[in-house]
């Protein structure tokens, strides 16, 4: 960052200390991953420059010769690791996506039915505080109270009662995976476009550890960052007889002109997650949830769902004496960076509740494997027995940087 450096050092510096700090601690956003050093080049390019409104062969404006083949290439390699059809690689991320989705299918006042926010859905499945639940009438299911798991018969019964145009199934904050043949069922029951939101698990599917939707769904929304481990950006997967409404729906119902440096930094995501070497880096992502879950249920940790089948794991504190919010708090002063989260049935407020959301998806990009896992689980043991002595957490972040400085990202994968 020289030129950056000389003509702006406030903003290098903060980048520099920003770069600091995620080599410094353990990053436990599910939501979050490390991306190799070409995916940063290519997302940091010259290609930032250019407009491209419309599609390619199709676009307002000229000069596109090579934004096209960009476009070109990372919709076909799209298609070919996840078996779609028709994908659009233009969504500024995820919310966007979900809500060209919504525009292309039903109108305002429309039914839509998908998991409730404080039971691990997400604000575009028909959250209130949502476009989506403001502008659509939104039904949501929940989880069963007794196991934490989503009750398939429920789903049926409330969309035989409320007829959906549209059913979403899809997460944020659920550790378990998903029927969707079960789903395809219910769908096909009320005549509803099935609309899967993999956002989260999308890296799990490209490496074959999470069943995929695609054979399954109408339509398949995804993050190109969370688990595939590409730049902040989105992707809409769908059957072919939907590709001009998805199409339109995103450009010009949604957005102006793609970000074509992230277009070409999913491009090389995607090549990434066509080597064999994905498939092992999804696999132990799950092998890397379930020894965290064991371990701290071992030690008294209740966590919903009692386990995880995927990235991630949410943690019930409300026998730990200790909030979500100060539990999440005292892991980043000890280096181990998570989020405070709503668990079902939660008695908190949102912005204060009983539970923490853990990832293990930017661990395993670093190279840790179960024997970290397990020391990781241990300093999370400690940490919230111990959350409001600070020179325990001061300890503890410094044992963390030690392990850091042995497993540094890698700049290729």
């Amino acid at each position: 960052m020289s030129v950056l450096s000389q003509f702006d050092p406030e903003v290098a510096s903060y980048i520099k200390e920003e770069e600091t700090r995620q080599h410094d601690k353990i990053r436990m956003i599910a939501s979050e991953n490390s991306v190799s050093k070409a995916v940063m080049e290519a997302t940091g390019s010259i290609l930032t420059n250019k407009y491209s409104e419309g599609y390619t062969g199709k676009r307002y404006y000229e000069g596109q010769q090579v934004i096209d083949k960009i476009e070109d290439l990372a919709i076909s390699r799209a298609k070919e690791l996840f078996g779609a059809d028709h994908v659009n690689v233009q969504p500024y991320s995820g919310s966007p996506a979900n809500l060209a989705v919504y525009l292309a299918f039903i109108k305002p006042g429309d039914t839509i039915l998908g998991m409730a926010l404080p039971h691990g859905g997400h604000l575009t499945h028909g959250s209130r505080a949502s476009i989506s639940g403001k502008y659509f009438n939104a039904v949501s299911y929940e989880l069963d109270e007794n196991t934490g798991l989503i009750s398939y018969d429920r789903i049926e019964e409330l969309a035989l009662q409320h007829k959906p145009k549209i059913i979403v199934a899809g997460h944020s904050a659920y550790p378990r995976q998903l029927d969707f043949k079960r789903f395809r069922e219910i769908a096909d029951k009320v005549g509803a476009i099935l609309f899967v939101d993999m956002a989260h698990f999308a890296g799990l599917v490209a490496g074959g550890a999470h069943p995929s939707p695609i054979p399954y769904a109408d339509v398949v929304t995804t993050t190109t960052h969370k688990t595939l481990r590409g730049p902040r950006g989105g992707m809409i997967l769908c059957k072919e007889e939907y590709a001009k409404a998805i199409d339109k729906a995103v450009f010009p119902g949604i957005q102006g002109g793609p970000h074509n440096h992230t277009t070409a930094g999913i491009a090389v995501a995607l090549k990434e997650a066509l080597s064999p070497k994905f498939k092992d880096y999804a696999a132990q992502i799950v092998k890397n949830s379930q020894t965290l879950a064991k371990v701290l249920m071992e030690k008294g940790f209740k966590l919903v769902t009692d386990g995880t089948d995927n990235h991630l794991i949410l943690i019930d504190l409300r026998n730990k004496d200790v909030t979500g919010k100060q539990a999440a708090k005292a892991l980043d002063r000890a280096g181990i960076v998570c989020n405070y989260n709503t668990v079902p049935k939660d008695d908190r407020k949102a912005f204060d509740p009983s539970g923490i959301r853990m990832g293990t998806a930017t661990l395993t990009t670093r190279g840790f494997k179960e024997e970290e896992m397990t020391q990781v689980a241990l300093w999370i043991d400690k940490v919230v027995t111990n959350w409001d002595k600070e020179e325990v957490l001061d300890q503890i972040a410094k044992e963390v940087k030690e392990l850091c400085n042995k497993k540094p990202v890698p700049e290729m994968f």
